[in-house]
Protein backbone atom coordinates (compact mmCIF):
# COMPACT_ATOMS: atom_id res chain seq x y z
CA UNK A 1 0.00 0.00 0.00
CA UNK A 2 2.98 2.06 0.68
CA UNK A 3 3.93 1.89 -2.49
CA UNK A 4 1.33 2.73 -4.72
CA UNK A 5 0.56 5.89 -2.30
CA UNK A 6 4.39 6.79 -2.78
CA UNK A 7 4.07 6.20 -6.78
CA UNK A 8 0.97 8.30 -6.57
CA UNK A 9 2.91 10.87 -4.66
CA UNK A 10 5.63 11.23 -7.45
CA UNK A 11 3.41 13.66 -9.56
CA UNK A 12 2.67 16.20 -6.60
CA UNK A 13 6.03 15.85 -5.41
CA UNK A 14 7.58 17.35 -8.79
CA UNK A 15 4.63 20.37 -8.45
CA UNK A 16 5.25 20.81 -5.22
CA UNK A 17 9.35 20.56 -5.86
CA UNK A 18 8.61 23.39 -8.69
CA UNK A 19 6.30 25.54 -5.87
CA UNK A 20 9.64 25.58 -3.77
CA UNK A 21 11.41 26.79 -6.62
CA UNK A 22 9.55 29.48 -7.26
CA UNK A 23 9.48 30.26 -3.73
CA UNK A 24 12.82 30.55 -3.17
CA UNK A 25 12.45 30.65 0.89
CA UNK A 26 10.93 27.75 2.56
CA UNK A 27 8.06 29.14 4.37
CA UNK A 28 5.63 26.38 6.77
CA UNK A 29 2.87 27.84 5.26
CA UNK A 30 3.41 27.22 1.83
CA UNK A 31 4.25 23.12 2.23
CA UNK A 32 1.02 22.60 4.39
CA UNK A 33 -1.22 24.63 1.99
CA UNK A 34 0.26 22.26 -0.95
CA UNK A 35 0.10 18.80 1.20
CA UNK A 36 -3.00 20.35 2.24
CA UNK A 37 -4.81 20.38 -1.13
CA UNK A 38 -2.82 17.49 -3.23
CA UNK A 39 -2.99 14.97 -0.04
CA UNK A 40 -6.86 15.94 0.26
CA UNK A 41 -7.66 15.21 -3.33
CA UNK A 42 -4.67 11.87 -3.67
CA UNK A 43 -7.10 10.61 -1.23
CA UNK A 44 -9.94 11.76 -2.17
CA UNK A 45 -9.98 10.47 -6.07
CA UNK A 46 -9.16 6.75 -5.27
CA UNK A 47 -12.22 6.62 -2.83
CA UNK A 48 -14.36 8.51 -5.64
CA UNK A 49 -13.04 5.48 -8.23
CA UNK A 50 -13.34 2.54 -5.52
CA UNK A 51 -17.16 3.84 -5.52
CA UNK A 52 -17.59 3.78 -9.23
CA UNK A 53 -15.47 0.77 -9.62
CA UNK A 54 -17.97 -1.67 -7.42
CA UNK A 55 -20.98 -0.15 -9.06
CA UNK A 56 -19.16 -1.28 -12.19
CA UNK A 57 -17.86 -4.57 -11.38
CA UNK A 58 -20.87 -7.21 -11.91
CA UNK A 59 -20.53 -6.13 -15.49
CA UNK A 60 -17.08 -6.44 -15.39
CA UNK A 61 -15.95 -8.89 -13.28
CA UNK A 62 -14.38 -11.36 -15.48
CA UNK A 63 -12.08 -8.91 -17.03
CA UNK A 64 -11.20 -7.26 -13.41
CA UNK A 65 -7.30 -7.98 -13.68
CA UNK A 66 -7.12 -7.12 -17.44
CA UNK A 67 -8.65 -3.54 -16.34
CA UNK A 68 -6.84 -3.26 -12.93
CA UNK A 69 -3.06 -4.24 -15.12
CA UNK A 70 -3.93 -1.83 -17.90
CA UNK A 71 -5.15 1.37 -15.81
CA UNK A 72 -1.73 0.93 -13.57
CA UNK A 73 0.51 -0.05 -16.66
CA UNK A 74 -1.15 3.66 -19.06
CA UNK A 75 -0.81 5.74 -15.32
CA UNK A 76 2.96 4.09 -15.03
CA UNK A 77 3.92 4.71 -18.29
CA UNK A 78 1.87 8.20 -18.10
CA UNK A 79 3.98 9.25 -15.67
CA UNK A 80 7.36 7.81 -17.07
CA UNK A 81 6.34 10.62 -20.37
CA UNK A 82 5.86 13.33 -18.29
CA UNK A 83 9.13 13.10 -16.63
CA UNK A 84 10.66 14.05 -19.32
CA UNK A 85 8.40 17.09 -19.83
CA UNK A 86 8.91 18.88 -16.55
CA UNK A 87 9.95 22.37 -17.13
CA UNK A 88 11.78 24.91 -15.51
CA UNK A 89 9.77 26.69 -13.02
CA UNK A 90 8.54 30.10 -13.69
CA UNK A 91 8.63 32.89 -10.72
CA UNK A 92 5.03 32.87 -9.27
CA UNK A 93 3.70 33.28 -5.92
CA UNK A 94 4.68 31.15 -3.12
CA UNK A 95 1.15 30.19 -2.90
CA UNK A 96 -1.00 30.07 -6.43
CA UNK A 97 -4.25 31.04 -5.59
CA UNK A 98 -7.30 28.88 -4.53
CA UNK A 99 -8.52 27.99 -8.31
CA UNK A 100 -4.87 27.38 -9.61
CA UNK A 101 -4.79 24.98 -6.41
CA UNK A 102 -7.51 22.99 -7.61
CA UNK A 103 -6.56 22.59 -11.13
CA UNK A 104 -3.54 21.49 -9.97
CA UNK A 105 -4.92 18.98 -7.16
CA UNK A 106 -7.39 17.67 -9.83
CA UNK A 107 -4.76 16.95 -12.49
CA UNK A 108 -2.35 15.23 -10.48
CA UNK A 109 -4.64 12.83 -8.89
CA UNK A 110 -6.43 11.86 -11.79
CA UNK A 111 -4.23 8.76 -11.57
CA UNK A 112 -5.62 8.35 -7.76
CA UNK A 113 -8.90 7.92 -9.66
CA UNK A 114 -7.59 4.98 -11.36
CA UNK A 115 -5.79 3.15 -9.11
CA UNK A 116 -9.04 3.04 -6.80
CA UNK A 117 -10.83 1.82 -9.74
CA UNK A 118 -8.68 -0.97 -9.71
CA UNK A 119 -8.74 -1.68 -6.39
CA UNK A 120 -12.87 -1.76 -6.48
CA UNK A 121 -11.41 -4.41 -9.52
CA UNK A 122 -9.48 -6.74 -7.19
CA UNK A 123 -11.45 -6.45 -4.42
CA UNK A 124 -9.06 -4.31 -1.96
CA UNK A 125 -11.01 -2.17 0.81
CA UNK A 126 -10.79 1.16 0.38
CA UNK A 127 -10.49 3.07 3.91
CA UNK A 128 -6.76 2.09 4.97
CA UNK A 129 -5.59 3.06 1.00
CA UNK A 130 -7.29 6.36 1.53
CA UNK A 131 -5.52 6.98 4.38
CA UNK A 132 -2.49 6.23 3.30
CA UNK A 133 -2.36 7.46 -0.01
CA UNK A 134 -3.41 11.19 1.43
CA UNK A 135 -0.78 10.83 4.39
CA UNK A 136 1.55 9.78 1.70
CA UNK A 137 0.90 12.50 -0.42
CA UNK A 138 0.81 15.18 2.32
CA UNK A 139 4.40 14.42 3.61
CA UNK A 140 5.83 13.53 0.47
CA UNK A 141 3.74 18.18 -0.97
CA UNK A 142 5.70 19.41 1.86
CA UNK A 143 8.91 17.66 1.62
CA UNK A 144 8.86 18.94 -1.93
CA UNK A 145 8.74 22.60 -1.24
CA UNK A 146 11.34 22.39 1.17
CA UNK A 147 13.68 20.40 -1.34
CA UNK A 148 12.39 22.89 -4.38
CA UNK A 149 13.36 26.23 -1.58
CA UNK A 150 17.06 24.19 -1.25
CA UNK A 151 17.30 24.04 -5.24
CA UNK A 152 17.55 20.19 -5.63
CA UNK A 153 16.13 20.00 -8.71
CA UNK A 154 17.91 17.14 -10.84
CA UNK A 155 15.52 14.39 -8.68
CA UNK A 156 12.66 15.55 -10.45
CA UNK A 157 12.81 13.24 -13.30
CA UNK A 158 14.01 10.32 -11.63
CA UNK A 159 11.69 10.40 -9.22
CA UNK A 160 8.43 10.80 -11.69
CA UNK A 161 10.29 7.63 -13.78
CA UNK A 162 10.35 5.84 -10.34
CA UNK A 163 6.94 6.40 -9.67
CA UNK A 164 5.53 5.55 -12.65
CA UNK A 165 8.10 1.99 -12.68
CA UNK A 166 6.51 1.23 -9.31
CA UNK A 167 3.22 1.50 -10.75
CA UNK A 168 3.54 -0.95 -13.67
CA UNK A 169 5.08 -2.95 -11.50
CA UNK A 170 2.10 -3.09 -9.24
CA UNK A 171 0.08 -4.27 -12.33
CA UNK A 172 2.06 -6.98 -13.41
CA UNK A 173 1.53 -8.68 -10.16
CA UNK A 174 -1.54 -7.94 -9.99
CA UNK A 175 -2.20 -9.64 -13.57
CA UNK A 176 0.22 -12.08 -12.94
CA UNK A 177 -1.42 -13.37 -9.37
CA UNK A 178 -4.71 -13.64 -11.50
CA UNK A 179 -3.63 -15.84 -14.66
CA UNK A 180 -1.38 -18.18 -12.36
CA UNK A 181 -4.32 -18.86 -9.63
CA UNK A 182 -6.50 -19.66 -12.85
Amino acid sequence: MFLVALALAMDTFAVSIAGGISARQFKVRHALTLGIWFGGFQALMPLLGWIGGTRLKAFISGLDHWIAFGLLFLIGCKMIYEAFKIEEAENKPSVPPAHVMFVLAVATSIDAFAVGLSFAMINVPIVLPVIVIGLVTFGMSAIGVWIGTKGIRFFEKKIEIAGGLILIAIGVKILLSHLLEA
